[in-house]
């Protein structure tokens, strides 16, 4: 996903749901704080969104802009609606939100604004996901010097799961971090 095509799943997103900001969680978060990052954390064909103020309207998103949508047939991206409950982040995530302008689109009212996870509570809430593609994502991420590891490190404990996840996660974090010194 390019940053041109973020752009066009927010504003669309925007106007389904009748709100001009909204909560970028997902992999493709990255683009509110670095419009070209490496290739290998833009392969994603979705952006995980919900409106800030309505986050029952993701729904609204999911339906007209999501996967199998005619939305994703045409364009080979798309919206997925979600809710606050999926950011698995450290706590004060929200406060630390990345704001990132849309810019309008031609006959449209809608002046769209994404607040996007921070880059390392985008990471560790990767790390708590767990996936192959998410452990992935997240040691390129750090081979591509986009985060500071003691920051992760330092925001370990407060990540939202049992204290056996956060030792793996911390294991795992710097195993990566090993092999990338």
């Amino acid at each position: 996903m390019r940053r041109q095509d973020f752009e066009h799943v927010l504003a669309a997103a925007a106007e389904v749901a009748g709100h001009d900001e909204l909560v970028v969680i997902g992999s493709q978060a990255i683009l509110g704080s670095h419009s070209e990052p490496p290739a290998t954390l833009l392969v994603s064909l979705e952006v995980d969104v919900y409106p800030l103020e309505d986050p029952d309207a993701a729904i609204k998103i999911d339906g007209a802009l999501g996967d199998g949508s005619q939305f994703h047939r045409t364009f080979g991206y798309y919206a997925h609606g979600v809710g606050p409950e999926t950011a698995r982040a450290p706590g004060g995530w929200k406060e630390r939100l990345i704001r990132s302008e849309i810019p309008q689109r031609v006959a449209s009212k809608r002046t769209p604004t994404a607040w996007c996870l921070e880059i390392h509570d985008l990471v560790l809430s990767k790390c708590v996901a767990g996936r192959d593609r998410d452990w992935e994502y997240a040691n390129e991420v750090l081979k591509a010097h986009l985060v500071d590891p003691d920051v992760l490190f330092d925001r370990i404990p407060d990540l939202p799961v049992p204290a056996q996840a956060r030792r793996h996660i911390e294991n795992m974090l710097r195993s990566m971090v090993a092999g990338i010194d």
